[in-house]
């Protein structure tokens, strides 16, 4: 069976492959190489703001029931927004005013993210305001509410409210 037909296309066949692999470890064959490493590093992000500047309540004879000592104003145009990347996270309040002659009260309404604690009554110490946020960005709307006792007079309270991204 030397000269087997069968034989020579095997033959063929083979050279055929060995070619076909020969060329295309020729044809891929590399000259120089090099590398480095790139390593990408994220810290942590901790930002919250509140959407604007200032907010005034002013208590007027209008809608104060006669007779009642206590008068109220409330806002709600204001929203505390935040972006937080580590876990066990809240939100803090707590105004600078040492000793205000009026009440003043916040209370976050319908937040995207984690639980709103019951609503706070400002003072210099540091109130729980968000509580579970997590790793989120989010947002909530600010319900300021004033409280003034006519037996108080009158007089203005000038509050810079503090709102503090902490471990929780």
């Amino acid at each position: 069976m030397p000269g087997s037909p069968y034989k020579k296309a095997l033959t063929l066949a083979l050279l055929t492959l060995s070619l076909s692999v020969f060329w295309q470890a020729a044809s891929a064959q590399v000259y120089g190489s090099d590398f480095h490493t790139v390593t990408v590093t994220v810290a942590t992000i901790t930002d919250i703001q509140v959407s604007s500047g200032s907010v005034n309540l002013t208590i007027t004879g209008a809608g104060v029931p006669a007779g009642q000592d206590q008068m109220t104003a409330v806002d709600q145009t204001t929203n505390l927004l935040w972006g937080v990347n580590s876990a066990n996270r809240k939100v803090t309040v707590n105004t600078n005013l040492v000793a205000p002659q009026f009440t003043l009260k916040v209370l976050a309404l319908n937040p995207t993210q984690g639980t709103a604690a019951p609503e706070v009554t400002l003072s210099t110490t540091a109130n729980d305001f968000l509580l579970n946020m997590g790793r989120s960005t989010g947002t909530c709307t600010l319900k300021f509410t004033g409280i003034a006792m006519a037996s108080e007079g009158t007089g203005t309270d000038s509050h810079t409210i503090t709102f503090t991204v902490s471990t929780q």
